[in-house]
C-alpha cells in the first residue's frame, strides 16, 4: 500500500542538526494520520507522499518549515520568588508571554538561576535551527473511521484517549 490521503504511515527517524550531530533517533516506529492533519511536518509529509513500506526519506528543514526562528522576545527574566525553591536549570513551566492573550501559553525552559532572577526561555529548544530528517516507513494502513474523525492516530504507536 503507498501513503496517501487518509493513511496511517509508521516510521523510524533520525534528526540531525546542520552540523551532522545526532539530536533524536527513534528505533521504535511512530505513527501518524497521513493528508494534512498537523502530526509531522508538512515537507516531511510531502516527500513522504506515495512511498511504501521499506522506502527511505530525506528532507532539509529550515528553521521555518520545522520549529520557527528564534525569537528573542520569549526570553523572559523573572524575579527569583515567583518560583519553587527548588527551580534549577532545565526544568519547564507553562506560562503565558508578557503583554499576550492569557490563553496563548508556551512552554519555558528555564536557562539560567541566581539569587535574584530566573531566566525562561519560550522558543522550542531546536527554535532557529536547520534540520535533517531521515526516515524509514515501516507501516502504511488505511485510517479508521474514528482516526479521521478525531484527525490522530490511536493505539499503538498514536495518541489514546
Amino acid at each position: 500500500m503507498k501513503i496517501a490521503k487518509d493513511t496511517v504511515v509508521s516510521l523510524r527517524y533520525e534528526l540531525f542538526d546542520s552540523a551532522g550531530e545526532l539530536l533524536e533517533k527513534i528505533e521504535e516506529a511512530v505513527s501518524y494520520l497521513h493528508g494534512g492533519y498537523d502530526g509531522i511536518f508538512p515537507l516531511v509529509e510531502e516527500a513522504l507522499h506515495g512511498k511504501s513500506v521499506g522506502d527511505q526519506c530525506s528532507v532539509t528543514l529550515q528553521p521555518d518549515d520545522a520549529f520557527g526562528e528564534y525569537d528573542h522576545e520569549l526570553v523572559e527574566v523573572e524575579a527569583r520568588n515567583a518560583f519553587p525553591a527548588d527551580v534549577a536549570v532545565g526544568m519547564q513551566f507553562e506560562g503565558a508571554p508578557d503583554n499576550s492573550d492569557e490563553e496563548d501559553f508556551l512552554l519555558y525552559t528555564v536557562v539560567d538561576v541566581t539569587e535574584d532572577e530566573v531566566t525562561v526561555d519560550g522558543n522550542h529548544p531546536l527554535a532557529g535551527k536547520t534540520l535533517a530528517f531521515n526516515c524509514t516507513v515501516t507501516g502504511v494502513r488505511p485510517a479508521t473511521a474514528e482516526e479521521l474523525m478525531h484527525g490522530h492516530v490511536h493505539g499503538e504507536g498514536g495518541s489514546i484517549h
